[in-house]
């Protein structure tokens, strides 16, 4: 028997203790909006009915938190992230250059690229937002920009959510989180501000920036320049084009130097691929913390 949704809550939350974070906010998001929902239409039908005797007829149909916690545990065997599952060579040779067909180092990299995009966005939109906020908390249309300001910040936060798990393959919550419809939009806005969540996603916002930019830079130059070295071969000894033009005319390097330049490009790539994959698992675990209320 349960007093209230919020002991539902708790009681489900003990059941998948040892459950992924991001899983348990979504089924915790899944189990609230139905409660509510039915909870409400519930107290329509019988008024003078207690919230305990109308939860325990609700609870039959959805399930107790035990069947809850199973049921969404099965359904996370099937649904994990793809790019979880990488190819792993055994030689060290393999390994080294099994890195290109690793689905965790494309996507990494495709996130670096990314990053650039939405660091700049995130951080305007953050800026942007808090300054007009408490610029406009004098004037009667503060309170109502704020909410609706603190409301974008919690749907950008999952969409971004949605990019790591589909790029890094961490797993994020795929649930936005519920949020009574009967609720009064200042009460909503002081629940949104009492909310730590709400705050490190602001936080997360004004990091991306800084590491978008750092992102996009280091792999702008080290692809340009590995894949410049790789290519001089073929533009000097193919194309005929010289490497270099001094005053005193075009000099061509030796054969034995654009090989070895042309080797340690491919070397300085792959390497680099394997730092993308590393940037990338640590840049999903940031966003986990940060982004994951539980």
């Amino acid at each position: 028997m349960f007093n209230s949704i919020e002991d539902y809550i708790d009681a489900l939350k003990n059941e998948m203790k040892e459950a992924d974070p991001a899983l348990i906010q979504d089924a915790q998001a899944d189990a609230r909006e139905h409660l509510s929902n039915a909870l409400m239409a519930s107290r329509e039908k019988n008024p003078e009915a207690s919230e305990a005797d109308l939860l325990g007829n609700i609870v039959e149909e959805y399930g107790t938190p035990q069947e809850t916690a199973s049921a969404y545990r099965e359904v996370e065997k099937r649904t994990s992230p793809a790019l979880k599952s990488a190819i792993k060579p055994k030689s060290v040779f393999g390994r080294f250059f099994g890195v290109y067909i690793d689905p965790r180092a494309w996507g990494a990299l495709l996130y670096m690229l990314i990053a650039f995009v939405t660091g700049i966005f995130y951080f305007t939109w953050a800026v942007t937002g808090v300054s007009l906020s408490v610029s406009f908390l004098i004037l009667i249309i503060g309170l109502p920009f704020a909410l609706l300001f603190l409301l974008s910040v919690h749907g950008l936060a999952l969409l971004e959510g949605r990019l790591v798990e589909a790029l890094l393959g961490v797993r994020m919550p795929r649930r936005p989180l519920f949020s009574h419809a009967d609720m009064k939009w200042f009460d909503r806005l002081k629940a949104l501000l009492n909310d730590k969540p709400t705050w490190l996603m602001l936080v997360y916002m004004v990091i991306q920036f800084v590491l978008g930019v750092v992102y996009f830079v280091l792999s702008v130059t080290v692809i340009s320049v590995s894949l410049a070295f790789i290519a001089l071969p073929f533009i000097q000894i193919i194309l005929g084009i010289p490497v270099f033009n001094w005053v005193d005319g075009p000099v061509y390097l030796p054969y034995w130097l654009l090989m070895l330049l042309s080797v340690g490009g491919l070397l300085t790539l792959t390497a680099f691929m394997h730092v993308a994959r590393g940037i990338g698992q640590l840049h999903g675990r940031m966003a986990k913390r940060l982004l994951v209320t539980e």
